[in-house]
Protein backbone atom coordinates (compact mmCIF):
# COMPACT_ATOMS: atom_id res chain seq x y z
CA UNK A 1 0.00 0.00 0.00
CA UNK A 2 1.44 3.64 -0.90
CA UNK A 3 -0.21 5.47 -2.96
CA UNK A 4 -3.89 6.13 -3.22
CA UNK A 5 -3.81 5.05 -6.78
CA UNK A 6 -2.44 1.68 -6.02
CA UNK A 7 -5.53 -0.77 -5.64
CA UNK A 8 -5.84 -4.56 -4.58
CA UNK A 9 -6.88 -5.99 -8.05
CA UNK A 10 -8.76 -8.43 -6.93
CA UNK A 11 -10.12 -10.20 -3.91
CA UNK A 12 -10.69 -14.20 -2.81
CA UNK A 13 -12.01 -15.63 -5.91
CA UNK A 14 -10.56 -13.03 -8.07
CA UNK A 15 -13.30 -10.58 -7.20
CA UNK A 16 -12.05 -6.70 -8.11
CA UNK A 17 -12.15 -4.86 -5.40
CA UNK A 18 -12.73 -1.52 -4.63
CA UNK A 19 -10.55 1.24 -1.74
CA UNK A 20 -12.34 3.32 0.87
CA UNK A 21 -10.43 5.36 3.14
CA UNK A 22 -11.79 6.67 6.57
CA UNK A 23 -10.68 8.08 9.91
CA UNK A 24 -12.89 7.81 13.11
CA UNK A 25 -10.27 8.39 16.25
CA UNK A 26 -8.41 5.52 17.34
CA UNK A 27 -7.68 3.01 14.48
CA UNK A 28 -7.34 0.06 16.15
CA UNK A 29 -11.08 0.49 16.94
CA UNK A 30 -12.01 1.28 13.69
CA UNK A 31 -10.19 -1.43 11.98
CA UNK A 32 -11.88 -3.98 13.91
CA UNK A 33 -15.46 -2.62 13.57
CA UNK A 34 -14.91 -2.51 9.23
CA UNK A 35 -13.19 -6.08 9.24
CA UNK A 36 -16.54 -7.33 10.44
CA UNK A 37 -18.39 -5.96 7.30
CA UNK A 38 -19.81 -8.65 5.06
CA UNK A 39 -17.91 -7.85 1.86
CA UNK A 40 -14.82 -5.91 3.38
CA UNK A 41 -12.08 -7.79 2.10
CA UNK A 42 -9.12 -6.47 3.83
CA UNK A 43 -8.53 -3.21 6.41
CA UNK A 44 -5.07 -1.59 6.95
CA UNK A 45 -4.51 0.80 9.63
CA UNK A 46 -2.32 3.83 8.91
CA UNK A 47 -1.80 7.66 8.75
CA UNK A 48 -2.91 10.12 5.83
CA UNK A 49 -3.69 13.79 5.39
CA UNK A 50 -0.70 14.79 6.32
CA UNK A 51 2.36 16.28 5.37
CA UNK A 52 5.43 14.38 6.45
CA UNK A 53 7.07 11.61 4.66
CA UNK A 54 6.73 7.83 5.90
CA UNK A 55 5.50 9.06 9.38
CA UNK A 56 5.80 6.91 12.97
CA UNK A 57 3.43 7.07 15.18
CA UNK A 58 5.29 8.94 17.63
CA UNK A 59 5.56 11.30 15.26
CA UNK A 60 1.33 11.50 14.42
CA UNK A 61 0.89 11.46 18.24
CA UNK A 62 2.86 14.74 18.31
CA UNK A 63 0.63 16.69 16.46
CA UNK A 64 3.35 18.27 14.08
CA UNK A 65 2.56 15.81 10.71
CA UNK A 66 -1.04 16.72 10.25
CA UNK A 67 -1.81 12.72 9.89
CA UNK A 68 -4.86 11.19 10.78
CA UNK A 69 -4.88 7.96 12.05
CA UNK A 70 -7.29 6.25 9.28
CA UNK A 71 -8.19 2.68 7.66
CA UNK A 72 -7.34 1.99 4.19
CA UNK A 73 -10.74 -0.62 3.85
CA UNK A 74 -10.69 -2.83 0.63
CA UNK A 75 -13.84 -3.89 -0.37
CA UNK A 76 -15.98 -5.87 -2.81
CA UNK A 77 -18.82 -3.81 -4.33
CA UNK A 78 -20.90 -6.79 -5.51
CA UNK A 79 -21.37 -7.74 -1.98
CA UNK A 80 -21.21 -4.33 -0.04
CA UNK A 81 -21.63 -0.36 -1.69
CA UNK A 82 -19.84 2.13 -0.74
CA UNK A 83 -23.10 3.97 0.63
CA UNK A 84 -23.40 1.01 2.93
CA UNK A 85 -19.42 1.40 4.25
CA UNK A 86 -20.81 5.17 4.78
CA UNK A 87 -23.39 4.41 6.99
CA UNK A 88 -21.00 1.73 9.01
CA UNK A 89 -18.72 4.98 9.01
CA UNK A 90 -21.52 7.27 10.71
CA UNK A 91 -22.67 4.84 12.97
CA UNK A 92 -19.09 4.28 14.48
CA UNK A 93 -18.33 7.77 16.03
CA UNK A 94 -19.05 11.10 17.02
CA UNK A 95 -18.79 13.07 13.85
CA UNK A 96 -19.57 16.58 15.73
CA UNK A 97 -16.63 16.45 17.71
CA UNK A 98 -13.45 18.16 16.75
CA UNK A 99 -10.07 16.59 16.96
CA UNK A 100 -11.25 14.34 19.41
CA UNK A 101 -13.48 11.02 20.57
CA UNK A 102 -14.21 10.03 23.16
CA UNK A 103 -10.94 10.22 25.55
CA UNK A 104 -8.74 10.44 22.76
CA UNK A 105 -7.49 14.34 21.71
CA UNK A 106 -5.86 15.75 19.25
CA UNK A 107 -6.09 15.93 15.52
CA UNK A 108 -5.08 12.26 14.15
CA UNK A 109 -7.94 11.57 15.59
CA UNK A 110 -10.31 13.65 13.93
CA UNK A 111 -13.34 12.62 11.65
CA UNK A 112 -12.77 12.37 7.46
CA UNK A 113 -13.73 11.14 4.94
CA UNK A 114 -10.80 10.88 2.13
CA UNK A 115 -12.43 9.67 -1.04
CA UNK A 116 -10.68 8.03 -4.06
CA UNK A 117 -12.32 9.47 -6.83
CA UNK A 118 -15.36 12.03 -7.43
CA UNK A 119 -18.26 9.49 -7.19
CA UNK A 120 -17.13 8.86 -3.82
CA UNK A 121 -16.49 12.49 -2.92
CA UNK A 122 -20.00 13.43 -3.92
CA UNK A 123 -21.70 9.62 -2.14
CA UNK A 124 -19.55 10.88 1.05
CA UNK A 125 -21.17 14.88 1.27
CA UNK A 126 -24.63 13.13 0.45
CA UNK A 127 -24.18 10.61 2.63
CA UNK A 128 -23.30 13.72 5.22
CA UNK A 129 -26.22 15.73 4.36
CA UNK A 130 -28.37 12.70 5.29
CA UNK A 131 -27.02 11.72 8.36
CA UNK A 132 -27.48 15.37 10.34
CA UNK A 133 -30.54 15.16 11.31
CA UNK A 134 -29.03 12.34 13.67
CA UNK A 135 -27.10 14.39 15.27
CA UNK A 136 -27.88 17.72 17.64
CA UNK A 137 -24.86 19.40 16.34
CA UNK A 138 -23.22 20.01 13.31
CA UNK A 139 -21.39 17.57 11.29
CA UNK A 140 -17.98 18.61 11.30
CA UNK A 141 -16.45 15.66 9.71
CA UNK A 142 -13.95 16.56 6.48
CA UNK A 143 -14.71 15.03 3.66
CA UNK A 144 -11.41 15.45 0.97
CA UNK A 145 -9.78 13.75 -1.43
CA UNK A 146 -7.32 10.91 -0.67
CA UNK A 147 -3.70 11.45 -0.42
CA UNK A 148 -0.90 9.37 0.70
CA UNK A 149 -1.65 6.50 2.59
CA UNK A 150 1.16 5.32 5.17
CA UNK A 151 0.38 1.81 6.46
CA UNK A 152 1.35 1.93 10.07
CA UNK A 153 3.88 -0.18 12.20
CA UNK A 154 2.95 -4.05 11.80
CA UNK A 155 1.92 -4.24 15.83
CA UNK A 156 -0.95 -1.53 14.90
CA UNK A 157 -1.69 -4.01 12.24
CA UNK A 158 -5.11 -6.16 13.43
CA UNK A 159 -3.98 -5.01 17.38
CA UNK A 160 -7.06 -6.09 19.15
CA UNK A 161 -7.19 -9.28 17.57
CA UNK A 162 -3.47 -9.83 18.59
CA UNK A 163 -3.94 -8.62 22.11
CA UNK A 164 -7.67 -9.71 22.91
CA UNK A 165 -9.30 -7.13 23.70
CA UNK A 166 -11.97 -4.47 22.63
CA UNK A 167 -11.27 -0.69 23.95
CA UNK A 168 -10.75 2.81 22.25
CA UNK A 169 -14.10 4.62 22.12
CA UNK A 170 -16.15 2.54 19.93
CA UNK A 171 -20.05 1.72 20.72
CA UNK A 172 -20.33 -1.81 20.82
Amino acid sequence: MGDVDERAESGPGGAPVDQATFAAGCFWGVESTFREVPGVVDVTVGYTGGTTERPTYEQVCSHRTGHAEAVLVAFDPARVSYDELLDVFWRMHDPTTLNRQGPDVGSQYRSAVFTHGEDQQKAAEASKERVQDRFRRPIVTEIAPASKFWPAEEYHQRYFEKHGIAGCHLPS
